[in-house]
Parts: C-alpha cells; sequence; structure tokens
C-alpha cells in the first residue's frame, strides 16, 4: 500500500519522468522495514547453506585431505614420526597419520551437518542488522565466536569414534609405544581427538565463511526469497 500510495504521488503531479519514477520506487523500497526476526532468519539461511555445502565437500573421500583445509600433523606428532622414521614398519608413519587424520575428520564431517545447523538455530536476532550490514565474514565469525564451545562438545565425540573407525586410534598406539622403546626420547601423548576436532570445525567454519561472502557479494547465489529480499539491504548499505 505504502509503495502503491507513492507512485500515485509521482504520477499525480506529472512531473514524473522513467528515471524519476524508478528513483522513487527505489526509495520506497529501500525504506520497507526488515526486523530482526526476517534478518535473522536470512543470515541463518545463508549459514545453513554454507554448513550444507561444507559438510557436502569435506565429507567426501579424500574431501579434508585434497582440499585447502587438510590437515597436517601438529608439532608434538612430528616430533614422534621423526624419530621413526628408520624404525621397521613406520617408516612412512608421517604419511600414515595424516592420511588417517584426515580420514577421520572426512568420517566426521558426515554428521557435522545437523550439530552446525543446532547451533546456527540458536543463534539470537539481537545483533542481526549489524551482522548484515558488517563484514563478508561477519555471520560466520558471530556463529564462531558464539557457538564454537558447544559445538566442540557436540563434535568432539564424533571425531572420537571416527579416529576408532578407521583405526588412527590403534596405528597412533602402536606408534607410541614403538616411539616410548627408543632410548632418552622425551615421552609425549598428543591429544588427537581434540587437535582433529579444531581443525575439522576450523575447516567447516572456513566453508561458511567462504559461502557467506559468495551469497553477500553474488546476487546469484542467494537461493531464497528470504535471502534475496535481507541482503538487498545489505547491498544499498
Amino acid at each position: 500500500m505504502k509503495k502503491l500510495f507513492a507512485l500515485l504521488i509521482c504520477a499525480s503531479l506529472m512531473a514524473c519522468d522513467a528515471a524519476t519514477l524508478q528513483r522513487t520506487l527505489d526509495t520506497v523500497l529501500a525504506t520497507d522495514a526488515l526486523s530482526n526476526v526476517d534478518i535473522g532468519n536470512g543470515l541463518k539461511q545463508a549459514l545453513e547453506l554454507g554448513v550444507g555445502e561444507g559438510a557436502q565437500k569435506l565429507s567426501k573421500a579424500n574431501g579434508f585431505l585434497n582440499s585447502p583445509y587438510k590437515i597436517l600433523l601438529p608439532a608434538e606428532v612430528r616430533q614422534v614420526t621423526d624419530k621413526l622414521q628408520k624404525i621397521p614398519g613406520f617408516n612412512m608413519v608421517e604419511d600414515k597419520m595424516v592420511s588417517l587424520l584426515n580420514a577421520a575428520a572426512e568420517d566426521a564431517a558426515k554428521s557435522a551437518k545437523p550439530i552446525f545447523v543446532s547451533a546456527i538455530k540458536r543463534m539470537t536476532f539481537a545483533d542481526a542488522t549489524n551482522i548484515l550490514m558488517g563484514s563478508n565474514n561477519a555471520a560466520t565469525s558471530y556463529l564462531q565466536d558464539k557457538t564454537s564451545q558447544p559445538l566442540y562438545s557436540a563434535f568432539s565425540p564424533k571425531v572420537q569414534t571416527s579416529l576408532d573407525r578407521v583405526n588412527a586410534t590403534e596405528y597412533w598406539a602402536k606408534a607410541m609405544n614403538a616411539y616410548n622403546k627408543i632410548p632418552f626420547v622425551q615421552k609425549v601423548n598428543p591429544d588427537l581427538k581434540d587437535y582433529v576436532t579444531n581443525m575439522a570445525m576450523k575447516g567447516m567454519f572456513s566453508m561458511v565463511e567462504k559461502k557467506e561472502a559468495n551469497i553477500r557479494t553474488n546476487v546469484g547465489s542467494r537461493t531464497t526469497d528470504l535471502m534475496k529480499k535481507v541482503f538487498a539491504k545489505q547491498d544499498r548499505g
């Protein structure tokens, strides 16, 4: 009704050419109120889309291993693998561990989507407008800041199950036993579950961030009416 009223005023003044008429319409559209609930739901849709695509790509065979998010060995583990290079049966231990850790992350990623989506749904609408008008990764950063701890708690058991499923736990135990028999070595026992959980979450957040940036800058990537409406507000600045 508000849009029609503005157009009727412009037409009645007989002073509106096509360009002026379009500017008037754009102004009216720009002032259309979007509630924080609308904005929040639009952002959630964008994040859920990023999570869905991220989980799908990273959970494929070699999804982590052949991606920019490939999980490398932490320094503590390399301390062990370096010492094992000359021990029969463990000369390829570093390559084997990298393969196993990434396979575990890929396996865990299969169950990541509902965990991440659940966290997204718990986002509040209070900061919705600031997030929308923020940087290209504002929504992802907000999600990461507010949900990392509960996500970790939910995701960590999945990672442990995956480590066990791909025999990473068993292989690492054998490697550690061989390492501990080496004279004068400093005993270490890194927490693989914690490391893989954090790296898998980092990879997932990076995928979401990439998708958010694309939705913010590429109109064609906005796949729902609500996303189109919400991010049009961002486009107008």
